[in-house]
């Protein structure tokens, strides 16, 4: 208080020394003030903001700088990412931004694209301004593809050996047909006896001349690799088991040479056999416009038998003979082209292609291409895994020294250098990534307008209500969605078998995918592939089914000791086979045992109320009916149904159950029984029945068919 008088004190002199009008001025004679101070002019003077009382007055007024907004550059057609990019914010940012406005948050996904008003809004709500980024002329990408060279000069061709095709059904025995040929044993190395893989081998006859065999699976898993092998064969040999007939592979078999324009050659397999018929084949042929000579058609017809080498020979000289009037030539020059039969990861070699030859020489050096993979060859070796210097048209060749692993069926070039062969890469993927972006926003655009319809759909039937309402009635609307989203979350979880195909060759993997995609039973249980690829099962294959709670199927692939105990400890469960009709069987249960189980009812014994009674026990009244069994028998362990008319009143157990004076555990058909349950409030009539029934669970079973 003290300080507080002083103060008042010392600035009521010093408005007196300066004249306030408040005060009058002192006389002359007066005596000025006792002292004087600089803090009275600073009392009297207007203080700035933030200045401490001894500071001294800058002369130039201070100026505060404007806070300049941060400005961010859009664009037409911003996906709610991008936006957040060029705010420098995360995408909740944006979502936050967003509230209380028309834009539905719950549809809005990061890839989503924003409308221009949206764009701005969100802008203006972080606190910052919008500018339109500069329009970039973009250029267009030069095409780096490669193509197949025209057309050779007929004068370069020269003969080459015939490409053949076995075809046929499964088991009716094209690759021991092969194995007579050639003299080997490949049928006794496959599991199964089912071909699993395409296998390209030349074959020298006693005459000298040489052909080119491709064995193609006849199981129907494979389908897709007998259509590729038609597409690169200049003779199809048709294999049919004369004890067996036409069958749903040879049919296929027949359509896919004819697509190819190949022509057909029919060896009627088997003929040693007792019940072998010869003849109906060849008319059951004639059906799929497949007629042979002695019907007035031009295939030609061999009665073989493949196990005991009958009459091979003149199945040979038939194609030889055939290869002579198509006459088949090539051009041994130029640049390498060929197709991709087969393709696996070797542990030694890295990835590995069976290919053929279709034009050109291919030999130690040469750089391709196919689809988005090169190499640098550096190996290559035959069919009996021998070093070849080179390899013209029509032979089959292995090709060491790919950077990654082409698919089958890919077409192979020769490109001059490394570098044009990057270029060729890298122009694939490019375009690859385009296709994938239209295709994307396709499905963005088609989502974004559904979504608008249900939309204005929903306003225009709530247009009569006020703002407040209508949010009430969404709320009211959507609430069921939020209480079960958990619950479905867990419920999809439990309905969803992670599965992870490895295989030996990519043949075989593209063959187990095609089986997977006629799966059509998604309403019982999901078929999830998160992951495919070649080779055999790794310790990553192994992280990523535990990442996904998943199985793995492995197809004529291993796992070593330290992989198997790696998944025995996280409880991975590996599926490894050699036939790929056992792998689907196992995945056909593996799905199965995924559904819940059901509940089937058996109904024992059927009974009718005759009358109702009470009987006292101690102090209770407890209602008795008397009834007559009409079908079955009533057991006292079963459950029990209590209906009136088409009314179920009741469900449970037997508290008693007597015949006579007797307490007995069953009744059978035409007995009378007293029997009380254990509900004591119910109210027995005469007429109402007593159903005795048992439940047991069974397993249900997927309902997805592939087909084999």
């Amino acid at each position: 208080m003290k300080r507080i008088a002083a103060l008042i004190g010392r600035t009521a002199v010093a408005c007196w020394h300066h004249g306030s009008p408040h005060f009058p001025p002192l006389p002359a004679w007066a005596p000025g003030p006792a002292y004087r101070c600089p803090q009275i002019r600073h009392l009297a003077a207007k203080q700035n903001k933030g200045q401490f009382k001894g500071q001294k007055i800058n002369s130039k007024p201070v100026k505060l700088e404007k806070q300049q907004k941060q400005e961010v550059e859009i664009k037409q057609r911003m996906t709610v990412s991008e936006l957040a990019k060029a705010m420098n914010k995360d995408i909740d940012h944006v979502y936050e931004a967003l509230l209380n406005t028309d834009v539905d948050l719950e549809e809005l996904e990061p890839d989503t694209v924003l409308e221009e008003k949206w764009i701005k809004e969100a802008v203006k709500r972080s606190g910052m301004k919008h500018k339109w980024a500069k329009l970039v002329e973009t250029k267009v990408r030069e095409n780096k593809d490669i193509q197949r060279q025209p057309p050779p000069d007929p004068a370069q061709l020269v003969p080459r050996a015939p490409v053949v095709t076995i075809m046929g059904h499964v088991d009716h025995g094209k690759t021991t047909l092969l194995d007579s040929l050639r003299k080997s044993q490949i049928a006794a190395q496959e599991a199964g006896g089912i071909t699993q893989h395409i296998g390209a081998f030349r074959v020298q006859l006693p005459s000298g001349e040489k052909i080119t065999f491709l064995d193609t699976p006849g199981h129907a898993a494979f389908s897709a690799m007998r259509a590729r092998g038609a597409m690169v064969t200049d003779i199809v040999i048709l294999v049919v088991a004369a004890d067996d007939g036409v069958m749903n592979q040879t049919i296929e078999s027949i359509q896919h040479a004819k697509k190819a324009k190949v022509p057909i050659i029919v060896a009627v397999n088997k003929c040693d056999k007792p019940q072998a018929d010869p003849q109906r084949v060849k008319e059951e042929l004639v059906g799929h416009d497949v007629v042979c000579e002695e019907f007035g058609g031009e295939i030609q017809a061999n009665h073989v038998s493949a196990l005991k080498g009958d009459n091979l020979l003149e199945l040979a000289e038939a194609t030889v003979t055939l290869a002579e009037v198509l006459e088949l030539k090539g051009d041994p020059t130029g640049l390498v082209e060929g197709t991709v039969i087969e393709s696996r990861s070797d542990k030694g070699k890295g990835p590995v292609t069976t290919a053929i030859i279709q034009r050109g020489t291919l030999r130690k050096g040469c750089t391709l291409v196919a689809g988005k993979c090169w190499a640098k060859v550096r190996f290559m070796f035959d069919e009996y895994n021998q070093a070849v210097s080179e390899a013209g048209p029509s032979i089959p060749v292995e090709i060491v020294g790919w950077k990654d692993l082409p698919s089958a069926g890919e077409e192979i070039l020769e490109v001059e250098s490394e570098q044009r062969a990057r270029e060729v890469v890298e122009w694939r993927s490019y375009m690859e990534e385009q296709d994938k972006i239209k295709e994307d926003q396709q499905a963005i655009e088609a989502k974004q307008k559904q979504h608008q319809e249900s939309y204005n759909k929903d306003r225009e039937s709530m247009a009569h209500l006020s703002w407040r309402q209508r949010r009430a009635a969404l709320y009211r609307a959507n609430k069921h969605k939020l209480s079960h989203r958990l619950s479905e979350k867990t419920e999809i979880e439990e309905l969803t078998l992670p599965i992870i195909v490895k295989g030996d060759v990519d043949g075989s993997v593209e063959a187990i995918l095609n089986v997977l995609e006629s799966y059509d039973a998604d309403d019982q249980c999901e078929l999830d592939v998160v992951h495919f690829g070649v080779g055999d099962i790794s310790e990553r294959d192994i992280n990523l089914a535990e990442t996904f709670s998943g199985t793995i199927y492995g197809f004529n692939v291993a796992a070593n000791k330290s992989v198997q105990q790696m998944a025995a400890k996280k409880g991975i469960p590996l599926r490894l086979h050699r036939v790929i009709y056992k792998l689907i069987d196992e995945l056909k249960d593996d799905l199965s045992s995924k559904l819940p189980s059901t509940t089937e009812e058996n109904i024992i014994g059927e009974a009718s109320v005759l009358a109702t009674f009470d009987v006292t026990v101690g102090k209770k009244k407890i209602p008795v009916a008397g009834c007559r069994v009409q079908k079955g028998q009533l057991d006292k362990k079963m459950k029990f149904r209590l209906v009136r008319g088409r009314n179920i009143l009741w469900e449970g157990s037997v508290t008693t159950l007597k015949h006579l004076k007797d307490e007995v555990l069953t009744v059978k058909t035409g007995m009378e029984c007293g029997l009380s349950l254990d509900n004591e409030e119910l109210e027995y009539k005469p007429g109402d029945e007593i159903i005795c029934y048992s439940q047991s669970e069974i397993k249900q079973k997927i309902s997805w068919d592939p087909g084999f």
